[in-house]
């Protein structure tokens, strides 16, 4: 417990009148500080201070301190006050850096005078950032602090914090989440996880042999996913272009060039809901690797979350948020979607089971299709009668053909593709193929696309005559994948997919 520990303050939020006023005080006190300040550079922004380590640092080499002991150290650091307790001769303040980690201020009349004590009185509040030089000791209850023989304020915060010891609505973490940063440790841990499950997913692509490439985000024809694009308009071209849904025909572009192992962290714009699993715009991982296939792919997608894992967690066995631990260890479960549904649903179906059989059971089942076609059905009937009994990471393997029209049809299975997705946690966190190279064959699905596109399918992908020129070229046998970082991160941690998001989309 630090000296200055107070009791949880239980009292309301304050009101936006209240804040106002507190505001205006503020104010007053920055007016003060800069007047003091006047052409000698500091005030209550200063450009530089004489900063000499962190808090972080302080507590690694001076945190075993007896209490009541001397270091010899002297110090400058800097960090945000969160907590405070004037006394008559002694202010205590507690300093928080950008990582959450805490130090103790002490300023006391002995070591700063008494003008220096009543300005630190006065001008300094919680949520300003403060300088302190001086000597790091451990006070009589043991506390690391700093003795300070001088200070400055290093930021002027305008606006009050919001009480530290009360958890911020979601409405309020979402919109301002500089202010979740400052007070909620899962929310630092969160950036900082994202940030090592990337730098593993570079580090796995790259011992793999795999180069990071970029891919426009602006393109005159959307494709690569079936999904709704945003659209906008180019002033210089005159013309309208679509933000980019996936970067899959760029890269297999840079495979037909001869980058055989390629891939991208990507952001990607879908122009559709939002929910606890999608978001308007997110970070996509898409790799293509010649002469692969789904299986190899699979194999590589496995390594690329177990390795973040590791890189997260320091184990397979992650912990989520909530305490729940999971399992991201061992060989991961392989099954087929059709047998996978028969078996649950009590059916024998097939890619040729006529399109009124499937209509009826997901009419008793309460399933409604938007633009029926044989593979929408599976899939959604998939969905509702086996995804929630998955407990395992599953590859569910062998999807319809009409519903993945840029993929290579089963070596052995007609009127299935060689493609997979991976279930985690009870919902899609990756997809991978058997790439469609063969140009004539991809054009007749890019037409059968079109159609649906003609007909109101807003999802539908059009016909990419330059993509198909590039494979005309040849591109080599491929296996592709393509993995949401926001949900890897939910993977990862048990969070939501606003939580994974640093600054996500509200409205």
């Amino acid at each position: 417990m630090a000296d200055n520990d107070q009791p949880i303050d239980e009292t309301p939020e304050p009101t936006a009148e209240e804040i106002n006023e507190q505001k205006a005080v503020r104010l007053a006190k920055r007016e003060r500080l800069q007047a003091e300040a006047a052409g000698l550079g500091g005030g209550a922004y200063p450009v530089t201070l004489p900063v000499t380590t962190t808090i972080p640092e302080v507590r690694a080499t001076w945190g075993s301190l007896a209490a009541d002991e001397t270091s010899g150290e002297i110090v400058g650091l800097a960090g945000r006050v969160v907590n405070q307790r004037n006394t008559g001769k002694l202010c205590f303040a507690v300093l928080q850096a950008g990582d959450g980690s805490r130090l103790q201020a002490m300023v006391s009349l002995a070591s700063v005078g008494e003008e220096s004590l009543q300005r630190w009185k006065e001008l300094v509040d919680l949520g300003d950032h403060v300088f302190v030089h001086g000597e790091v000791i451990s006070s009589r209850r043991g506390e690391l602090s700093i003795m300070v023989d001088d200070w400055q304020v290093a930021a002027k915060a305008i606006l009050p914090l919001p009480n530290m010891y009360k958890e911020l609505s979601e409405e309020t973490r979402m919109r301002s989440r500089y202010l979740d940063l400052i007070q909620r440790e899962q929310a630092r841990r969160t950036v900082v996880n994202r940030a090592k499950a990337t730098a593993s997913v570079r580090a796995t692509f790259s011992k793999n042999g795999f180069l990071e490439v970029s891919t426009p985000k602006l393109q005159t024809m959307h494709g690569g996913a079936s999904a709704r694009p945003f659209v906008t308009h180019s002033n210089a071209f005159d013309t309208d272009l679509y933000l980019s849904i996936a970067p899959e025909l760029y890269l297999k572009r840079a495979v037909v060039g001869g980058i055989d192992r390629v891939y991208e962290i990507a952001r990607n714009f879908r122009n559709e809901g939002a929910d606890s699993t999608h978001s308007p715009e997110f970070e996509m991982i898409e790799a293509y690797q010649a002469y692969g296939d789904y299986n190899t792919i699979a194999d590589l997608t496995q390594q690329l979350i177990q390795d973040a894992a590791l890189a997260t967690n320091g184990s397979h066995v992650v912990t989520w948020a909530d305490g729940t631990e999971f399992d991201l260890g061992g060989q991961w479960d392989r099954i087929s979607m059709y047998e996978s549904l028969n078996e649950a649903a009590g059916t024998s179906f097939t890619p040729s089971t006529p399109l009124e059989e499937l209509a009826a059971l997901a009419a008793r089942e309460g399933i409604s299709i938007t633009h029926p076609i044989h593979g929408k059905y599976i899939e959604e009937l998939w969905e509702h009668f086996v995804k929630g009994g998955l407990t395992r990471p599953t590859f569910v393997k062998d999807f319809p053909l009409d519903t993945s029209p840029l993929t290579r049809e089963h070596r052995s299975i007609p009127g299935v593709v060689e493609k997979w997705d991976l279930y985690v946690r009870g919902f899609e966190l990756a997809t991978g193929y058997s790439e469609l190279v063969d140009p004539v064959i991809q054009r007749e699905r890019f037409v059968a696309q079109a159609a649906l596109a003609a007909a109101g399918d807003d999802e539908a992908m059009r016909v990419d005559e330059d993509f198909l020129r590039a494979l005309e070229f040849g591109m080599p046998p491929s296996g592709g994948m393509g993995m949401g970082v926001d949900r890897l991160l939910m993977a990862l941690t048990g969070l939501g997919i606003r939580e994974t998001i640093l600054f996500p989309l509200v409205k």
